[in-house]
């Protein structure tokens, strides 16, 4: 078994000119997975918030939630740990 680090991906470009991500508003709205969980690609792992927009977050990987690097209500950068996979 290895382990995968889920981080934040890049912000969408129509997110660079928006009045609250290019202030750096863009915060956890809510975590969807806890450790333990075993989930499969592209199921969502989180909610971020612009105070605009919503948008989940998937995992790139199938595998099973060891840690959870952040929290709700926690502000995020391009690049931020998200979770830790255990992956096959």
């Amino acid at each position: 078994m290895s382990e995968f680090v889920v981080r934040m991906p890049r912000y969408p470009e129509c997110w660079q000119s928006c009045g609250s991500c290019a202030s750096g508003q863009v915060f956890i709205l809510e975590i969807l997975v806890e450790v333990g969980d075993t989930i499969e690609r592209d199921e969502n792992l989180l909610t971020l918030e612009t105070g605009k927009v919503a948008l989940d977050i998937p995992s790139p990987q199938r595998g099973r939630i060891i840690q959870i690097h952040v929290t709700a209500g926690d502000t995020v950068d391009e690049g931020a740990p998200l979770a830790t996979l255990e992956v096959a």
